[in-house]
């Protein structure tokens, strides 16, 4: 019998990973939006909170990609679209 074992021991919010960056927060939201839980995003949840969004290693590395294709290509974002815990706005 083969257990899967999950492997990410950390992840970094996202106002965290703008402050890293250098980027604004908003920003990001609406840029991460398209990332699923396969490209290295969650929600985290904690007491009165609403959940915020939170990325792995990968998932960082993923949202760098985004970030320069929207870099380069900046009439492609599509604005005020940001995910909520439970799905989309």
């Amino acid at each position: 019998m083969t257990t899967h074992v999950n492997k990410v021991h950390h992840v970094t919010t996202i106002a965290q990973v703008a402050k890293d960056l250098g980027e604004d927060e908003d920003w990001l939201w609406d840029i991460a939006i398209e990332m699923e839980i396969e490209h290295g995003v969650i929600w985290v949840y904690g007491v009165g909170e609403d959940g915020v969004q939170a990325f792995t290693d990968f998932g960082i590395e993923n949202l760098i990609e985004l970030i320069k294709f929207y870099k380069e290509n900046p009439g492609l974002l599509k604005r005020d679209l940001r995910p909520t815990p439970n799905g989309y706005p």
